[in-house]
Parts: C-alpha cells; structure tokens; sequence
C-alpha cells in the first residue's frame, strides 16, 4: 500500500511572499482571509506583513515619493535655510535603541515620517507629538483626537534652542514612547540631501509586540530555543530579529525618497 504523501508546511513568510509577488496591492485584512480560506491556523501578524514588504522592496504609499529616486549626494532644492539635528531615543528599553537625524524646517507631519522610515516603524498606528502643554497628530484624526493638526505646525514654531527636547509617542496601544532631543541647529551641507540619518544603534521592537514589556518577554523568548514560545514568535516575527541590527545605508535611501 502506497504511504501517503505528506504535504509541505507552509509558512507564514513563504505564504505571504507569494501572495505579495502576485499582488502587491493585497492588505493584511485581504491576506489573512486567503490564509484562513486555505485552511491554516491562527493569523498572519501586521509585522510580518510588513517585513515581508520591505523585504520585496514594495512601496507603502505614505512614504515614497514618486518613482524616480533623488541621486545620493544631490542637495534637496527646499532645503534652503535651518537644518536640525534631532536624536529620536525610544524610552524603556534596554540597551537604547536611537536614531541621530538631520532634517529640514519641515512640519511635524513630515518628521514623523522621516522618524518612522529611521527607526523601522510601518506606521500604521496613530501618533502624536508633545511639545509643552500641546500635543500634535496626524492631520487626518486631530479634531476626533481633539489634538493639533501636525501639519500645520514646523519644527521652526516649536524649537526655540539647542539642547530643547519634546516627547514622540507611536502606537496607543503599545505606547512606544520616543524622546526627541535637538542636538544642534545648522546651515545645511553643501551637496547634502535631507532628510537623512548619520547614525544609530539597534534594531527598533516589531509592531504589535505588546509595548516595552511585551518585547521583553519576545526577547526571552526569541534568544532561548527551549522557550516553549520561541518557534511561535521567531516566525511571528518573519523568521529572523537581530536587535543589534542597524542599516545606516538602507535608511538613508528610504529617507531619500521622502516628501520632506
């Protein structure tokens, strides 16, 4: 009697990347239901989605600007007056994960962005910046928030020296709390592009972790192979987490290709 031939398993990342390949354009709503329509257990987690996307290099409209890529080395034409230094610290974690940022006077909204491509957030939670007694958020959800329009306001309107410092929170849920200090205000770099990252340490936590203690645990989990959990969340979180991982190189080329 011929065995039975045992089928493959298939794994979230080799399913999604498929999925991807075929269309793009799929959502994590959209490919979940594929996944449960096939027959396989639990979900797909929106930060293995996402690292899938960056790993097929596809497109998140919010961030990239129009196809062609600014050469690097070529001066931005807005950048005209003041540069700011900014070093993003995300608080509760241990050792720190920073990023050192160069940007414009841009508004608030665009520095969130360049904050999120720098760190490695996918930016699809809400957001807010505290400066003082305000707080700023995402043009969109400022009235339901009843926050200000981050668009409106530029870093010029709410930096009044060196050494100031105000608050950067992503994700209510996870409440990833960032402090954003102003190291230093420049003249912009003759042939420099901004806005730009000069340096940084540690891979930022994946999304939906569960905040700064749902990553510890993550942690404990990912870095001991007898965890009862560390296959589970290893391929949660797309197979792979170096938290030593830094790609100066890579962030620069995404922030190349922001709107700012």
């Amino acid at each position: 009697m011929a065995r039975k031939k045992v089928e493959k398993r298939v794994t979230k990342s080799d399913f999604l990347r498929k999925a991807l390949d075929k269309n793009p354009d799929l959502d994590l709503g959209q490919i979940n239901r594929r996944w449960a329509k096939a027959g396989h257990p639990g979900e797909i987690s929106s930060a293995l989605y996402y690292k899938v996307r960056r790993d097929l290099d596809i497109r998140t409209e919010w961030t990239w600007a129009p196809k062609e890529e600014k050469p690097a080395g070529t001066k931005s034409p807005q950048v005209t007056g003041t540069v700011y230094q900014l070093k993003v610290t995300l608080r509760d974690i241990r050792p720190p994960v920073w990023r050192r940022l160069q940007v414009p006077d841009c508004s608030l909204a665009k520095l969130h962005e360049a904050i999120q491509v720098a760190m490695g957030w996918a930016n699809y939670h809400l957001y807010s910046f505290e400066v003082g007694d305000e707080s700023y958020t995402d043009p969109r959800g400022a009235a339901e928030l009843d926050m200000e329009d981050a668009g409106r306001v530029r870093l010029s309107d709410i930096i009044p020296r060196e050494k100031a410092r105000f608050g950067y929170t992503y994700d209510f849920g996870d409440n990833w709390d960032h402090e954003v200090l102003v190291e230093k205000v420049l003249p912009p770099g003759e042939g420099l592009a901004y806005p730009a990252c000069v340096d940084g340490k540690r891979a930022c936590p994946p999304e939906d972790v569960g905040g700064p203690w749902g990553y510890a645990e993550f942690f404990d989990a990912i870095r001991d192979p007898g965890h009862e959990q560390h296959e589970e969340l290893l391929e949660w979180a797309g197979g792979e987490f170096d938290p030593e991982a830094f790609d100066l190189e890579g962030i620069n080329k995404q922030l190349r290709r922001l709107k700012c």
